[in-house]
């Protein structure tokens, strides 16, 4: 089935409640009002000798009928979200009744999908992104080198991620960039001593000829290259490399970096391969997959030595052996006392952190396409402050999972990640709690006063700039922002004939913001979104466009009122946090299914949400805790097993096949 976009899998939350309110609160959404809505806006193209699309609505009389036909009804509900259907021109239902429908749909479905338990569902060949590719190299060879710099930044896919399966193909262009890359990175590597002798193991000697010194070199290379033990022949393939260097007149060095350049550019090593399953049933992933799955999911990178051994000994699968990997591999190794920390390696967890959640709060783009104006906003452009501003949330996050604190401190918290720099901005002057996983960004642990207007995500610098304009705020930006980021629920595209709000209306100068939207929602195709949108937005008009916090808008008070579609009453940004916390099930639903889409790194399915809803659930048992997230994706049947083979496939492996 069609993959359904993570927002799809929390909009019939919010669906259903606005639906139940929306036909008075008697009876939840059912067959019925779904019914009336495609009768009127649908059924006149889609019924008789010849209906559109091949699709005959009148002959589905009840929600059963829908579950006979996932496929089907997986596309409908893709037209209906994302209001393809109707075709322009033609009647259509108001949002409230799309986001009904599109909600009722999905939920039928998941609850037919879901009765016999989580499935594993595909697991798309990939190739290495970027960052990927650079933390890979880095650990290979154990060199500092941003071996990725040169390449193209991915698109993002799946859930919003560019680890997504969906978009990680090779073109011919992209092959010759990896092979530049390859071939650099290998000769940076082998000039550097310690590299070259943890690849370089042995040499021509005596008692050793230049081929079976080759052989050495090549099979203790390729294991850790392709991240499994090496098959038969593909050892032999290479050394036929090694030996076809020496026939054009190379040294053993020479004709041995030829050879390991051909490794370098293997699918086997530029891919993430995974051994396929020939049954038809879904089975356990292999030891060796799974350790690359774990290590690519809370490392960006390859397995190392310690995953490498439990995968050769077969114990990987076993959950009490991947519960004691995953603190291992979140908690950095720490010596010393408070007074006195030292990290004694890297914490490979900063790449997972900053990949997930600079792409999740969309603050990846803050300093490339969205920058503040330099004139208006100066302070911004101070390298210490800046820097700080960019890993604020990355390293709050990070907090969460090594310190194993509520996930709901990401809405609020009395706590913030903070340096001299951002103290200064944020107008505080508190003391510092200096601990080993905020030592590496310069960002330490701080309680937070009374009245601070910070803690969680809504009050951090980075994502109030993304979501202003490089000269102003805009209640818009940030309202949608939360309704896609925290809520999982973003509201439709704007039509295509609605101007921008500086080009909406004359005579606007000196007005305040929430003047100039409450003139351009009297239009009446802007209102229905605006009315969900602009009150989140204007919760947060205390801050300006770095974040700093302020009480007036071009001259007169800020008024920070706000009311949801549900009657929900807010002013200011404390009390829309704990409107949001009031939907903590919706948030926290969201974060599952961004994080399990990037674990996994696909776009989720709706056999998928069942999975959803069991992390959910077991989340609400241990008080939202951060590692509680993380163990039950992994521990996940989606996460640890492989579906099984099309009917076509396993007969082929059995040896049906032509």
């Amino acid at each position: 089935m069609r993959a359904f976009h993570g927002w799809g899998l929390v909009v019939l939350v919010a669906a259903q409640t606005v639906g139940a309110q929306a036909i008075g609160n008697e009876h939840e959404y059912a067959f019925g009002d779904a019914r009336k809505v495609l009768e009127t806006y649908c059924q006149t193209c889609h019924q008789g000798k010849s209906p559109a699309a091949h699709l005959d609505l009148t002959h589905y009389t009840s929600a059963d009928s829908l579950s006979k036909e996932p496929q089907v009804w997986s596309r409908v509900y893709q037209r209906v979200r994302d209001a393809s259907m109707p075709p322009k021109g033609m009647p259509a239902p108001a949002a409230d009744q799309r986001e009904q429908l599109a909600g009722w749909i999905e939920n039928t479905l998941r609850v037919s999908m879901c009765s016999a338990g989580p499935t594993p569902g595909p697991a798309p060949l990939r190739r290495l992104n970027r960052n990927q590719y650079s933390t890979t190299i880095r650990h290979l060879f154990n060199v500092p080198f941003d071996a990725g710099r040169a390449l193209p930044e991915d698109g993002a896919g799946g859930e919003g991620f560019d680890n997504a399966a969906e978009t990680l193909f090779l073109s011919p262009l992209l092959a010759e960039k990896y092979l530049e890359a390859g071939k650099e990175a290998l000769n940076i590597a082998l000039k550097n001593p310690e590299a070259r002798r943890s690849v370089i193991v042995a040499r021509p000697s005596a008692e050793m000829t230049p081929e079976q010194a080759a052989r050495k070199v090549l099979a203790g290379f390729l294991p850790r290259a392709f991240r499994r033990p090496a098959r038969a022949g593909e050892v032999d393939g290479y050394v036929a490399l090694f030996r076809e260097g020496q026939k054009r007149g190379e040294s053993f060095d020479g004709a041995i970096q030829l050879a390991l350049e051909g490794v370098m550019i293997s699918p086997q090593f530029l891919f993430r391969v995974e051994d396929p399953n020939p049954d038809p049933k879904p089975r356990l992933l292999g030891n060796y997959d799974l350790a690359s799955r774990l290590s690519y999911f809370l490392w960006n990178s390859m397995p190392d030595q310690e995953l490498f051994d439990l995968a050769a000994e077969g114990k990987l699968n076993d959950p009490e052996v991947l519960k004691k990997q995953i603190s291992r591999m979140i908690q950095p190794d720490v010596k010393g006392d408070d007074d006195n920390v030292k990290i004694t390696r890297e914490n490979k967890m900063d790449a997972m952190a900053q990949q997930f959640v600079e792409q999740w709060l969309e603050t990846r783009e803050l300093g490339r396409d969205i920058k503040p104006d330099a004139t208006l906003f100066p302070k911004y452009y101070e390298t210490e402050l800046q820097e700080a501003i960019r890993l604020e949330p990355v390293m709050f996050f990070k907090e969460l999972l090594t310190q194993n604190l509520s996930l709901l401190n990401l809405i609020d918290s009395k706590f913030a990640m903070l340096n001299k720099p951002l103290q200064s901005l944020y107008a505080l002057n508190v003391k510092t709690q200096a601990r080993a996983s905020a030592v590496g960004a310069q960002l330490s642990h701080v309680e937070l006063p009374e009245n601070s207007h910070r803690g969680g995500v809504l009050g951090m610098s980075a994502v109030l700039a993304v979501t202003s304009y490089p000269n102003r705020t805009s209640p818009v930006l940030r309202g949608k922002w939360v309704l896609e980021a925290v809520l999982g629920t973003p509201p439709p595209a704007p039509p295509a004939s609605v101007p921008a709000l500086e080009e909406a209306h004359a005579g606007v100068a000196g007005k305040t913001m929430r003047e100039r939207l409450e003139q351009h929602r009297r239009d009446a195709a802007c209102a229905g979104c605006h009315s969900r949108i602009d009150p989140l937005g204007f919760a947060l008009e205390n801050y300006d466009v770095l974040g700093r916090w302020r009480t007036e808008d071009s001259g007169a008070p800020v008024d920070a009122k706000g009311e949801l579609t549900d009657g929900t009453k807010f002013d200011g940004p404390v009390e829309l946090k704990a409107a949001l916390l009031n939907r903590k099930d919706v948030f926290i639903r969201n974060l599952t299914v961004k994080m399990l889409g990037y674990a996994l790194g696909r776009g989720l399915r709706l056999e998928d949400s069942c999975t959803v809803d069991q992390i959910v659930a077991r989340l609400k048992d241990n008080d939202y805790k951060a590692r509680t997230l993380v163990e039950e994706i992994v521990l996940s049947v989606p996460f640890r097993y492989q579906a099984g083979a099309s009917p076509a496939v396993s007969s082929m492996s059995r040896g049906g096949g032509q």
